[in-house]
């Protein structure tokens, strides 16, 4: 096994910035300099990592990590700074910083070698020894012998992934059991699982032992995870949840009382976190963990989330599920038009049925391409329509999913069917899942006796939950929300003239908006959704589908162009987004820009609106339809007008280019006079 940490990876008492993200980028490089990653791969996954959770840790310690395919080699960067940086720890900024780099498909062994290096950081004798060193030559010993030695210098406080025998209760004074609940086990994890899961551990385990409670604590990392023996569990009083991700298995905990929070707390706050567990295990209302059935848990869950948010991620989730269903669907159905013919509605469900590849279909469209290419074309095309069929369904079952984990997809399955059936449609979707979810979740928290607590998630809560939801979508309100889907889909099909343009120009404002977040996944769904209601007579849906794939399609190719227009305004590592805009923008993936809109948002954001206004105004003043939810311009064959689609691209790009050109243009004119001033004012 190669040396992870090498002197030409030590910086000692440097100024490499005053942000985490001038070390990283520093460290970055350190590793790529020596063939062991693509510095800018490494730089924005760990970035990503970074401001996703901040890895600063009391004592003056930071942990930037990544694991990506942007590394070839296991690697430690380490840099003591002579001015400390920031990293979000509570006790101040951090003057030692350790970069660990490990690829995508790291194998076990260099994985539990990073582990025990994060470890060790929480030791103050080690991390004493790192800012007296004189040398890197000196750091690096440290750190090797910190890497040979971790194992033995454990404490003895047990973590399910050493196989350790639990102490914390030894250590404990005689009266502990007078005082009440004394047994706590725990799971950490985080996203990357190489240093915050391991450190938030041991600080757990190394708190209880103090506090002479038994601390047994499962770690869910990247090195893999021993899960805590079955009688441990029984006997413990709670659980606490350090974890940024979900719970493997969580099922393994049901009635337990819990506390949850994320990983990094584990480290800053591990008594509080067991003070709170404890009185979590002495009172009768606290939250206990549900019996779902699930092997993962449900950010439902998550502790002081709030109505509005819940109710804004269980959306986000059924659409994410559908969209698979719509995308895949819809190019199937495109296909389908290809090789059989628009006209291919008429004949594909008999000629699945009877033809086959021996005996080829006699009667087909006029426009497909030979009896072959209607007996493909109907099998594409009815494969497709298929899977659209699961839109609603699939829409329904993940909105409960995600409110009520695995016990509410069926209910939400089935009142998505209903809603289909009673042609509510996508607005039935939404509203009967949420109806599903949010009874499932209400009957996953009533108390059950234990002898029933098996049958609540497989027959009890689905049965209650399906006969409530799609009960009330019957009965209730499925005739009013169709009637609403009817009128919307009426006013859609006569929409023409200046109400067309002003819908492009809200649907392309809503698509540049947050380029792949929340509002551009609602004009996208209430596109794709609608695709199943156009026919030769309703081209509404498609005018609707092409002007919000042509928006959605600007901000990268605008982006591109931008980095030609004026080079000097944009980095090194922009220009190389810029080059992969070019693609991606003309695949219809919006997220092509973020790169840039994470950079400068102030000005990329409002550029990329008015481009994408402007392109679907024109998408719709030109009449421009798809039937295919998804690809772009390599999906030509399934538009009409195709020619002036691509022109309303073409002026949208064109205007977000110049307008974020302009716009950084200016900007960098004001700061130039700035530093003119302050040069003068010296």
């Amino acid at each position: 096994m190669s040396q992870m940490i090498t002197p030409d990876l030590v910086v000692l008492d440097a100024d490499l910035g005053s942000t985490p993200a001038d070390v990283i980028r520093t460290l970055s490089g350190k590793v790529a300099a020596l063939g062991r990653a693509e510095a800018e791969g490494l730089f924005a996954s760990a970035q990503a990592r970074e401001e996703k959770t901040p890895t600063g840790i009391p004592g003056g310690i930071a942990i930037p990590h990544a694991k990506t395919d942007a590394v070839t080699e296991p690697a430690l960067a380490m840099a003591r700074l002579g001015n400390p940086v920031p990293f979000g720890a509570k006790d101040g900024p951090a003057d030692l910083i350790f970069l660990i780099a490990a690829p995508a498909g790291a194998d076990q062994e260099h994985l539990k070698l990073l582990s025990k290096l994060a470890r060790s950081l929480i030791k103050k004798d080690f991390t004493a020894a790192l800012r007296a060193a004189a040398s890197p030559e000196e750091i690096v010993a440290l750190v090797e012998g910190a890497l040979s030695d971790a194992p033995k210098a454990a404490p003895a406080a047990p973590t399910a992934d050493a196989g350790a025998p639990a102490a914390a209760a030894a250590a404990a004074p005689s009266s502990a059991a007078a005082e009440g609940p004394r047994r706590i086990v725990a799971v950490t994890a985080c996203p990357t699982g190489i240093a915050h899961t391991y450190m938030s551990a041991d600080s757990l385990a190394a708190a209880g032992k103090e506090m002479g409670v038994d601390v047994q604590v499962e770690t869910q990392g990247s090195a893999g995870a021993t899960p805590l023996p079955a009688d441990v569990i029984a006997n413990a009083d709670a659980v606490i949840f350090a974890v940024d991700v979900d719970v493997r298995d969580k099922d393994r905990f049901a009635g337990l009382p819990y506390i949850q929070s994320p990983v990094k707390r584990g480290i800053d706050e591990p008594k509080e976190m067991i003070e709170e567990a404890l009185a979590a295990a002495k009172d009768p209302n606290a939250r206990r963990v549900r019996a779902t059935g699930s092997s993962s848990s449900s950010d439902a869950d998550t502790a002081g989330e709030s109505v509005g948010a819940k109710l804004k991620r269980a959306l986000l989730t059924g659409v994410s599920y559908m969209i698979p269903f719509v995308a895949g669907g819809g190019l199937l159905i495109a296909l389908g038009f290809l090789l059989g013919g628009f006209d291919i509605t008429k004949f594909a469900d008999t000629i699945v049925l009877k033809n086959n590849l021996f005996s080829l279909p006699t009667e087909f469209g006029d426009h497909a391409l030979g009896p072959l290419g209607a007996y493909l074309g109907a099998v594409l095309f009815k494969i497709g329509a298929l899977s659209m069929s699961f839109l609603v369904p699939a829409l329904a079952g993940y909105i409960a999913y995600a409110l009520a984990d695995r016990p509410g997809i069926a209910p939400g399955f089935v009142v998505g069917a209903v809603a289909g059936f009673m042609g509510a449609g996508f607005l039935g979707g939404i509203v009967g899942g949420l109806l599903a979810g949010y009874t499932a979740s209400w009957l996953g928290q009533r108390p059950a006796p234990r002898w029933l607590r098996g049958l609540m998630p497989v027959v009890i809560i689905p049965l209650v939950a399906s006969i409530v939801a799609s009960g009330l979508m019957f009965v209730v309100l499925g005739g009013p929300i169709a009637w609403l889907t009817t009128a919307l889909n009426n006013w859609l099909t006569g929409m023409s003239g200046a109400a067309a343009i002003v819908l492009g120009i809200v649907l392309g404002l809503m698509m540049c908006f947050d380029l792949g977040g929340p509002v551009n996944k609602v004009a996208y769904s209430f596109a794709a959704a609608g695709l199943s209601a156009g026919t030769a007579d309703n081209h509404g849906p498609f005018l609707i589908m092409a002007a919000v794939m042509g928006a959605g399609m600007v901000p990268p190719l605008g982006m591109a162009l931008a980095t030609v227009l004026r080079p000097k305004l944009f980095t090194a590592a922009e220009h190389e987004n810029g080059k992969a805009a070019w693609l991606l923008g003309a695949s219809f993936i919006s997220e092509g820009a973020i790169p840039f809109a994470a950079a400068d948002p102030l000005r990329v954001i409002p550029a990329s609106m008015l481009g994408g206004a402007v392109t679907g105004a024109l998408s719709m003043a030109f009449a421009a339809g798809s039937r295919a939810p998804h690809g772009g311009v390599f999906v030509f064959f399934a538009f009409d007008n195709f020619l002036l689609w691509i022109v309303s691209i073409a002026i949208g790009a064109v205007i977000t280019g110049f307008a974020v050109v302009g716009l950084k243009g200016a900007a960098a004119r004001k700061a130039e006079v700035r530093q003119a001033q302050e040069a003068v004012a010296v």
